[in-house]
């Protein structure tokens, strides 16, 4: 009979440990609402937000700017590069945009506002394999500098270690439980 409460809550623990690592964030751009603008410096740039977080498959992008003035556009990664806003994936003018990252791999986007793109209002996300979601604290995001193809999430040691160490400290509050 006293098995029964215990099941209940080492049941309750995993639920929520696998709540914490699969839920979907909205990234605000840049990580305030006025950061869709032409940079002020290269240390200004939106990539450099990019390169310090971390974007997962069902992550959403909101962008906050004056859609009357400036709109985004996603575009292949040759686009991106050239700055060619003729032919985009998908172009959003409301202002107010949310983007759902729907695959891994990298994402492109360019200012539609004439000229911006080329002095720096780009934009590279990468949004690591879901295969890669539980080991989320292992390392840094790959830099969009160094991205070629699709997103592939680095592989160390330290993946045997987080996975060791978290069977431990689950074996231990279950056995705390248990008491």
């Amino acid at each position: 009979m006293a098995s029964f409460p215990m099941a209940v809550c080492s049941s309750l623990v995993f639920f929520f440990l696998f709540l914490s690592f699969s839920e979907a964030r909205d990234h605000l751009v840049g990580g305030k609402s006025d950061s869709w603008k032409v940079p002020s410096s290269e240390s200004d740039s939106l990539n450099h937000w990019a390169e310090k977080s971390r974007f997962q498959v069902g992550d959403s992008l909101v962008w906050k700017f004056d859609g009357s003035k400036d709109s985004v556009l996603q575009v292949t990664k040759r686009d991106y590069v050239t700055c060619n806003t003729s032919s985009p994936i998908d172009t959003y003018t409301d202002g107010n945009t949310k983007v759902k990252l729907e695959r891994s791999g990298p994402y492109y986007y360019i200012s539609g506002a004439e000229g911006h793109c080329e002095k720096g209002q780009k934009l590279i996300v990468v949004v690591i394999s879901e295969k890669h979601r539980r080991f989320m604290g292992v390392s840094p995001a790959p830099s969009p500098a160094e991205v070629e193809g699709p997103a592939v999430a680095p592989t160390s040691s330290a993946h045997a270690n987080f996975k060791g160490g978290f069977l431990v400290a689950m074996g231990a509050l279950v056995g705390f439980l248990m008491m």
